[in-house]
């Protein structure tokens, strides 16, 4: 026999998983948080998140000063003597 507790929800801020018991405010019994305040995630469609996901920007070289010899072409001169 199950029961119909309401809705299922996950808080938004301290993660609580609980259910409604079809109260009108769906409050959270940790924190008190109303989930009808929560944030709206856009919505993300395949070709969306690729687009993101190839708009990252790359990491940018960082040039040597000339006070700094890079260290693997000296050790690869020394193990060729």
């Amino acid at each position: 026999m199950a029961r119909d507790l309401g809705t299922k929800y996950i808080c938004y801020k301290c993660g609580t998983r609980f259910y409604d018991l079809k109260k009108p405010a769906p409050t959270c019994p940790k924190c008190g948080a109303d989930q009808r305040d929560a944030p709206v995630a856009k919505p993300t469609s395949g070709r969306a998140a690729k687009a993101v996901a190839a708009k990252e920007p790359e990491e940018a070289e960082i040039p040597a000063t000339e006070d700094e010899e890079p260290e693997a072409e000296d050790e690869e001169s020394e193990d060729e003597d």
